[in-house]
């Protein structure tokens, strides 16, 4: 009877399960609606794919047809998330043998990504055109995001207990779920998890702004966000001040970029931004990095030639 019952199984149903025993509640909103996102991918691929009927030429047959419309990358974190929960299927006795085995991850050609950051003088004629009244707005926040290099979700999430205007810093401990309901969130990874150096002027600027605020209560939120309404104003703003325009992501990819150039070490920049890891840091700003270096040779050379 068992295995008449077990034979009868379809995948995308034993994913859905299995996704509901181990992953709900264990891991962030924004990561489980990925779980989700593959589940609606399977039922579209392999809707009457039964879970004893999946060898390694129907599970590559599925990684073949999701790579059609994704890159390689995605395709990648795709068959991660399958192969957790196909394992757990082999060790209950479900699939008699690993599919996923030797699977060959394809996908489309990436497009080239390219960073998009402004130089100093931009940063400068930008902040010129942010209009700062009394009251909280959008400017404030673009200003917010451009002197710590915060994330998105993390600027919205700031509160009034978390500046230490004493000892001149801003704590990130939390996100706001805007793509949800609302709420605070844990951070990205235990690195974000930080405080951030501010400068005295930003001090004064939101001393001043914060005073008389909820401590516990969100800054900027009172109502549901939209990534899109800020970088609308913001925007608005390279246009006034006839720079490229950007998005809020960067401003956090001009704030490093400006930290790199002024001569700040990897090391620092990786622990303000809360990158996981150092690596994280290098390969975004590769080719930053890389400039340094050639400027880096250029003034070893010059030191040398002087040298008799």
């Amino acid at each position: 009877m068992i295995n008449e019952v077990t034979n009868t199984i379809l995948f995308c149903d034993y994913f859905e399960k299995w996704i509901e025993v181990y992953k709900k509640g264990a891991i962030r909103d924004v990561t489980m609606n990925k779980y989700y996102m593959s589940l609606s991918w399977i039922r579209k691929l392999a809707p009457n794919l039964k879970l004893c009927d999946l060898s390694r030429i129907t599970y590559q047959q599925i990684l073949n047809e999701y790579a059609i419309e994704h890159e390689r990358q995605t395709t990648m974190d795709f068959h991660h998330q399958l192969k957790g929960a196909i394992m757990d299927a082999v060790d209950e006795g479900l699939v008699p043998r690993d599919p996923t085995r030797k699977a060959i991850i394809k996908g489309k050609q990436p497009r080239p990504k390219k960073l998009k950051y402004l130089n100093q003088y931009e940063l400068h004629t930008l902040l010129s055109t942010l209009y700062l009244k009394e009251e909280i707005t959008w400017d404030w926040f673009i200003l917010l995001v451009a002197k710590t290099g915060m994330r998105f979700s993390e600027a919205l999430a700031i509160t009034p207990a978390d500046f230490d205007f004493a000892h001149q810093t801003v704590s990130v401990s939390k996100t706001w779920d805007y793509k949800g309901n609302g709420g605070f969130s844990p951070t990205k990874n235990h690195s974000s998890v930080r405080k951030i150096q501010i400068d005295w002027q930003t001090v004064v600027q939101f001393s001043s702004l914060i005073q008389g605020l909820p401590e516990d209560r969100p800054i900027f939120v009172n109502k549901k966000i939209y990534n899109s309404t800020v970088n609308d104003v913001l925007e608005r703003h390279c246009k006034e001040a006839n720079i490229p325009v950007i998005t809020i992501h960067g401003l956090r990819h001009t704030h490093a970029s400006l930290l790199l150039f002024a001569g700040v070490s990897t090391a620092s920049v990786a622990r303000r931004l809360g990158h996981a890891s150092m690596t994280t840091t290098q390969k975004t700003y590769l080719h930053i990095i890389q400039e340094l270096e050639n400027k880096d040779i250029d003034l070893v050379m010059r030191a040398l030639s002087t040298l008799s």
